[in-house]
């Protein structure tokens, strides 16, 4: 619904334990992102979070331009506010002030989280203007550029505290923009190990999967998803899978294009240059991600650049599955060598080859202990419920310290 109509409507439940903060009233949190379209990390994160701030007893609002994933907030009792919080619009992002601090006061928001940077401006002036504290999340590196460039992604560093999503991306903040390591706090992505656990994916529908995807019984099958974009590196696996010298196996390229059909299109054109036409296979979409996993041998993240968090290796590892990440970014912190997979050089086909190589001709002795470290790696240090726990950890911190400062 709009601003302009927008009903207060809480969802706090009395008899649950709600988050400790210096009066009575339940707290409530608005979360600030340019749209809630997709099922990226900042996306299914802030609606992870309204969940958890609801059943925490406090109240959950969203603020975005709309999209596919509002149906999420009902479904975990939050609201959403539509607002044109996308644009980059100097115009629309000053009159975004303007509408952020109303809603603020009208639903007595008492913590506004932003994930984006045009956001962000909008909502810090805003939060300047209701007295009310800010708080960002640094979802990625961003470019840095020339200073006009550095000077817009350092609103981002702005809050009362910056959340991390991982060490990697905490140490960028410390060393870019000269954010103290008592302002940080790292909160890795999480994963819903509810959803990402291998004895709750039934055999029908792996089965249903091979089936849809054509492929062959008792052959090794190699699985890299993410979207088609070149810095996540599908040409570089392309090459290994040539340097690798069989072709017995299938390799699954699972997401989309969104538009970048050049892109593809050379994908394609370096299959056919290696003659792995038999061998790879792109899928545009895939709807069950867990039994995906589970048909997969093993998962690959070959990523040029660094993954701020890396949730496909973290998804794979929660399912038992072996993976194969570059040696760069959230990987550093997720993956360990050895014992839950390999990290290979970035950009690097050789090293990817021979990762490739081990990880295909490991026996069942060696791959089952490999998935036991892997679930309880992930399970004990990057589950979603950690990461709701301690965002919520973050959130009362901020209130129990602003509550001090400005006492009513």
């Amino acid at each position: 619904m709009n601003v302009e109509n927008y009903q207060h409507n809480s969802t706090g439940d009395p008899g649950v334990k709600r988050p400790e903060v210096a009066d009575d009233a339940y707290p409530t949190i608005l979360q600030i992102l340019p749209a809630l379209g997709g099922s990226g990390g900042v996306e299914r994160g802030s609606v992870e979070i309204a969940g958890a701030i609801v059943d925490a007893g406090g109240r959950a609002i969203v603020a975005s331009e709309g999209g596919i994933q509002t149906h999420e907030l009902k479904r975990v009792n939050a609201d959403h506010v539509t607002l044109p919080v996308a644009s980059k619009n100097p115009i629309v992002m000053y009159r975004n002030i303007q509408r952020i601090a109303d809603l603020i006061r009208q639903e007595k928001v008492d913590i506004v989280h932003v994930r984006s940077r045009a956001p962000a401006w909008s909502a810090y002036f805003a939060c300047k203007k209701a007295g009310k504290p800010f708080l960002t999340t640094f979802h990625g590196t961003y470019s840095i550029g020339n200073f006009l460039k550095r000077k817009y992604n350092a609103i981002m560093t702005k809050g009362e505290r910056v959340i991390a999503i991982s060490e990697f991306i905490a140490g960028h903040v410390r060393r870019q923009y000269g954010v103290p390591v008592s302002k940080i706090r790292v909160i890795h992505r999480g994963v819903d190990i509810d959803k990402f656990d291998a004895d709750k994916v039934s055999a029908e529908r792996v089965i249903k999967l091979s089936t849809d995807w054509r492929m062959p019984d008792g052959v090794p099958i190699i699985m890299m998803p993410g979207r088609l974009t070149r810095w996540k590196g599908q040409l570089v696996l392309i090459d290994a899978l040539a340097k690798l010298g069989h072709t017995n196996i299938r390799c699954l390229l699972v997401g989309s294009a969104q538009g970048r059909e050049a892109y593809r299109s050379e994908i394609e054109k370096r299959v056919m240059e290696h003659g792995l036409e038999e061998v790879v296979r792109i899928i545009d979409h895939c709807d069950d991600m867990p039994a995906a996993y589970m048909l997969t041998d093993l998962v690959i993240s070959a990523s040029t650049d660094p993954e701020a968090f890396g949730r496909v290796v973290a998804e794979a590892q929660a399912m038992g599955r072996p993976v194969i990440a570059t040696d760069h970014g959230g990987a550093k912190e997720t993956v360990k060598v050895g014992e839950t997979g390999w990290r290979t050089k970035p950009g690097d086909a050789e090293s990817l080859a021979q990762a490739l190589s081990e990880g295909l001709s490991m026996d069942e002795n060696r791959r089952s202990k490999m998935a036991a470290n892997a679930v309880a790696h992930i399970r004990k240090n990057f589950s979603k419920a950690q990461m709701c726990e301690k965002t919520l950890d973050v959130y009362n911190e901020i209130l129990s310290e602003w509550t001090s400062k400005h006492p009513s």
